[in-house]
């Protein structure tokens, strides 16, 4: 599924050259072995997720992560970037990846869990509450949020890019927003941990109650 409309800068930036070289850049066995070190962690207070969806899940790597931890885990990946989602269909069925803008998509099902990591500082802050919609309504049970934090929006220039790379709370606006969520779980992430290093990403376990 396929969409070549772009509601946003941001999307048209992603899903062009720079987006590929994005993907080109973000594969090792490395980065492998961190994202399975960091998911031990950050879902160690979640029940087994039998399915998954990751927005802007690019090549797979988050998603091969998971599937190390939980072998039998249905996946779905959504893939702005055409490069990036070609190859995550070398890891994935070819049904279960969404080639879309988020903004385009429209949840028909829930996943027990929802991830979204280095995905929502992309976005622009306009169409925020659409995407927060968007993730509210794909999820069955947790939402893993997995962002740079600050408790006041910010922008960051971005590869000498200006308005691609955006700092806030993500999480505070999404429990605030929703009050039938509940935060399970949180933690950081260093750039310089000596063993399985992540990009000083602030992670954000949220549980739907029922």
């Amino acid at each position: 599924m396929k969409s070549d409309h772009f509601k946003t800068e941001q999307d048209r930036f992603w899903a062009g050259e720079f987006g590929t070289r994005y993907t080109s850049r973000n594969q090792s066995n490395n980065l492998l072995a961190s994202n399975i070190a960091f998911f031990s962690r950050s879902l160690r207070a979640a029940r087994k997720p039998a399915n998954c969806i990751e927005f802007g899940a690019n090549l797979g790597m988050n998603l091969r992560s998971l599937k190390s931890l939980f072998p039998d885990q249905l996946q779905f990946g959504l893939e702005i970037n055409p490069e990036a989602a070609d190859k995550l269909r070398n890891f994935l069925p070819s049904d279960n990846v969404i080639e879309m803008s988020i903004l385009d998509f429209v949840p028909t099902q829930t996943f027990d869990l929802v991830l979204v990591k280095g995905f929502l500082i992309h976005i622009n802050s306009e169409v925020l509450p659409q995407v927060y919609e968007i993730l509210y309504k794909s999820m069955g049970h947790y939402l893993l949020l997995c962002e740079y934090y600050n408790p006041t929006p910010v922008k960051i220039p971005y590869r000498d890019h200006d308005d691609r790379m955006f700092k806030r709370d993500f999480c505070g606006e999404v429990l605030d927003r929703y009050t039938d969520l509940k935060l399970r779980d949180y933690g950081f992430v260093y750039r310089r941990d000596p063993n399985f290093p992540q990009d000083d990403i602030t992670w954000f376990l949220l549980e739907k109650q029922e």
